[in-house]
């Protein structure tokens, strides 16, 4: 290779970290400053019934454990593991995947989903007979901005998926029984009207405030409003959101894990190469296996431990007796 090519291309790479790294802190300085978008409490609307169950009747507990460096692939092996995305997704069901893409960052900062997932999960659910496949999330920054710089607009699009963006008539007033923090407060409802299956999926992080950003904290861009108070009793939201939200499925990423300066990130040495992805229908566990990518344990993140006492799963993902396998 001629060295002014090889200069050129190290050139290119710079140049995109750089770029990156730019994006992602104007994320985090939006992160500290701006409300997301939908309502603030509304007092005089009448409360919004329970979300659905969108668990999976018969299904039971279930986990796998997939190793690999390629999203798609491991994907393909974990749901195959589980009895194949027919398992989950039948022929004429709505499917709503609730994605990250809180932040306007490019994938290589590990900060969103991955679009190749969204991409290779909706085809899988488009094959399985999916009547119709939506991508949704109410982002920290411009949800346009976001949708587009994470790649997650185009992926969804391109592999069938509608885009939904959140709008202020999306959000319906609701509390959860039993809640500390939610109530009276506006929910992303609209977008699940209709809606048979609900897949999460989520990257494997760490947050400054809750220790950990897995697939329960995912959920948070189901609430609108203010919401940036619940900060201040942020182990004890995650843990509402997961007795608020019973999916079909999670997805945790750990292909690449952000094990520093999270949530937002914004440069290559923040992240740790983990090659692993999990999957599973309990939120809890396969929560608390993602700690370990972080060099952590369910103990260390109250947030695992108040779920597990709302009923919302369990912290012993080892009684799951999750599946391993290798790419």
């Amino acid at each position: 290779m001629p060295a002014d090519e090889s200069l050129s291309r190290r050139e290119f790479l710079g140049r995109t970290v750089k770029a990156g790294a730019c994006l992602a802190a104007a994320g985090a300085i939006a992160y500290a400053t701006h409300d997301p978008a939908g309502p603030g409490l509304a007092v005089a609307e009448p409360q919004a019934a329970a979300l659905p169950d969108f668990s999976i009747p018969g299904l039971g507990k279930k986990m796998c454990i997939a190793h690999g460096a390629d999203r798609a692939g491991s994907l393909q092996l974990a749901l195959q593991a589980l009895g194949g995305i027919e398992a989950f997704v039948r022929k004429g069901d709505r499917v709503l995947l609730k994605v990250n893409a809180a932040f306007a960052s490019p994938p290589m900062l590990s900060a969103t989903t991955h679009p190749d997932l969204v991409a290779e999960l909706t085809r899988l659910c488009l094959k399985a007979g999916a009547a119709s496949v939506a991508v949704t999330d109410n982002p920290i920054n411009d949800p346009a901005s976001c949708f587009a710089l994470t790649g997650i607009g185009q992926s969804a699009r391109s592999a069938g998926a509608g885009l939904i963006l959140p709008e202020e008539r999306f959000f319906k007033p609701m509390t959860v029984k039993g809640a500390q923090l939610i109530r009276n407060w506006p929910v992303l409802r609209v977008p699940l009207a209709g809606v048979t299956k609900l897949i999460g999926i989520a990257p494997v992080k760490d947050h400054h405030r809750s220790g950990a950003s897995m697939v329960m904290k995912n959920w948070y861009g189901l609430l609108g409003g203010r919401r940036n108070i619940f900060h201040q009793d942020i182990q004890t939201i995650i843990a509402e959101l997961a007795g608020m939200v019973k999916p079909s499925l999670v997805i945790l990423d750990g292909t690449t894990t952000m094990i520093t300066n999270g949530p937002t990130g914004g440069s290559l040495a923040d992240l740790k190469e983990t090659r692993t992805l999990i999957i599973g229908t309990d939120q809890v566990a396969v929560d608390a296996f993602g700690a370990t990518l972080l060099g952590k344990t369910a103990a260390d993140l109250p947030f695992i431990a108040k779920a597990e006492a709302l009923g919302a799963g369990t912290a012993d993902y080892r009684s799951l007796s999750p599946i391993e396998v290798s790419a």
